[in-house]
């Protein structure tokens, strides 16, 4: 049995540790965890009633088609039903765009550090990757246009980025598009738009019928508040949907998630709520960065990415025996930062004080 060469050596995902391995580990009776971006907040109680609709039906296979909620997407998003590919996750959707566009032979263009999934399954199609550096956590999309040739099929620009949570600012971004070849496919990923709350975002929907060889990433896993059941979708153009499709797996969207995620779209309410929330916790992390003069990117996201000076595991570490699960930057191209989700203001009330707790105590060693 020999596996594809590309695939040796190639580590899967790893997630954060799982709540009730680490009070096992570390005999906690509370532990909270903020390093996978989830919504603090849970879901919208809309939701929770239309699971709960939908537990007579689990012996039924689900609309393959995604019928109802392609319906209510495009209506909320004043698209067409036909531009909409529907995945298990924006995760699958990335997958999908890849097994469609990405050979041998072929290149794909992507920011170091970005989410790690484009990256993941290029390497699975065994194209070449070319990844151009952050600078100050942002995208350098002038040297992305550099680096792109006849054989470039996908260029990728997470938006806000994961994990710095820098965002493209409007202007950039068209000046961008304008740019790239119509050979190459643009895949502007955002997981975490409905956090957003800079002026200069852009309105990528509104400009997608101008670029034919965009498509926008969007999920339900965050915001939302159903990352459970695993729902995300792209936007694009008809043609590019069509080409699309064929890579994706009969029924990869379940009818609970498919349910929920319309009740979800429909509850605009909570999500105003946690946007609003969110903004207010951002903002007691940076308060917290200034008075310990720690530099931190200004985020668009449910997450904050400190430098602290220090080796990032010792911060994690420092974190996860007092019970909270952060995510260190070690595993994600910054070895002296940890990426922290906003969470409650309890959550982040507490977390915080026990980081000042950990910077004492290190400056009282130091002295």
């Amino acid at each position: 049995m020999i596996p594809k060469q590309q695939l040796k050596g190639l580590t899967p995902y790893k997630p954060g540790k799982p709540i009730e391995e680490v009070k096992k580990e570390l005999g906690l009776k509370k532990v909270v965890k903020l390093a996978s971006n989830e919504n603090p907040y849970g879901s919208s109680q809309t939701v929770k009633e239309a699971i709960q609709k939908e537990l007579t039906q689990l012996h039924i296979y689900p609309d393959g088609y995604a019928s109802s909620l392609r319906t209510a997407v495009s209506e909320y998003l004043n698209v067409k039903e036909d531009q909409l590919v529907f995945g298990n996750g924006s995760d699958e959707v990335v997958q999908m765009i890849c097994r469609t566009y990405l050979e041998k032979g072929t290149n794909t263009v992507m920011a170091t550090h970005t989410f790690p999934q484009y990256r993941h399954n290029a390497v699975i199609e065994d194209a070449e990757i070319r990844e151009i550096p952050l600078q100050d956590g942002k995208h350098q999309l002038n040297k992305m246009l550099d680096a792109i040739d006849e054989n470039t099929r996908i260029i990728w620009v997470c938006s806000p980025n994961n994990p710095t949570g820098e965002h493209v600012p409007e202007k950039e971004l068209i000046s961008f598009l304008d740019k790239v070849p119509e050979h190459v496919l643009i895949v502007v990923d955002e997981a975490y738009k409905e956090y957003v709350t800079a002026q200069d975002f852009p309105d990528t929907l509104a400009v997608l019928n101008n670029y034919k060889n965009l498509v926008v990433l969007r999920t339900f896993s965050k915001a939302y508040g159903i990352a459970a059941l695993r729902v995300g979708f792209g936007v694009a153009n008809t043609e590019v949907v069509s080409a699309i499709e064929p890579s994706r797996e009969p029924f990869n969207t379940s009818r609970v998630a498919q349910a929920a995620a319309i009740a979800a779209l429909g509850d605009q309410k909570f999500i105003d709520m946690c946007r609003v929330e969110n903004e207010k916790g951002r903002s007691l992390y940076y308060g917290f960065c200034e008075q310990y003069d720690l530099e931190v990117y200004p985020s668009q996201g449910n997450f904050v990415l400190i430098d602290f000076g220090i080796p990032a595991d010792e911060v994690f570490n420092y974190l996860l025996k007092n019970g909270y699960i952060v995510r260190s930057g070690s595993a994600l191209g910054f070895p002296t930062s940890v990426r922290i989700t906003v969470g409650s203001e309890e959550q982040n009330r507490e977390i915080i004080s026990c980081l000042t707790q950990l910077l004492v105590e290190r400056r009282k060693v130091q002295s």
